[in-house]
């Protein structure tokens, strides 16, 4: 259900395509829980706007919302080099990162045998130990470079 603040911003863009209402109206759908619009709104404002960082931000979001973890990322990655300082994408980038370590890490210990179980185990969690160090180095000097 579309509330009258998305219906008047939907009127703005309509009437302005190339508006800045494009990122407030896309951020509007991803809290209305509705990533498939802000996803739409959001690639076709910034086909007027490319540069417009905080759109990207909303985009990342709302496309990891939506189950494209890969896709948001380069969203994220665009914001941080353009704007190194953007503390949303840097923790979205952070989030992202320690999901994957999480996937990387379990998937193999649930997929380990009893009798594999303890070097299996092991090298998972040194995986893990050193994740975790990168992840804290990084949130300490967030300009550190993120690898992908």
């Amino acid at each position: 259900m579309e509330t009258g603040r998305i219906e008047a911003l939907k009127r703005r863009v309509a009437s302005d395509p190339a508006s800045v209402s494009f990122a407030t109206l896309a951020e509007e759908y991803r809290r209305a829980g509705q990533p498939d619009a802000a996803i739409a709104t959001c690639r076709a404002g910034l086909a007027h706007r490319p540069d417009y960082v905080s759109a990207r931000v909303t985009l990342g979001r709302a496309l990891m919302e939506a189950g494209k973890a890969a896709e948001a990322r380069v969203q994220f990655e665009m914001v941080v080099r353009v704007a190194p300082e953007n503390l949303a994408a840097i923790r979205a980038l952070a989030l992202l990162h320690e999901r994957d370590t999480v996937a990387l890490t379990v998937q193999p210990l649930a997929a380990a045998t009893v009798g594999d179980a303890a070097p299996a185990t092991l090298s998972a969690l040194e995986s893990f130990l050193a994740a975790i160090r990168k992840t804290r180095a990084t949130a300490r000097n967030p300009h550190t470079p993120i690898a992908s």
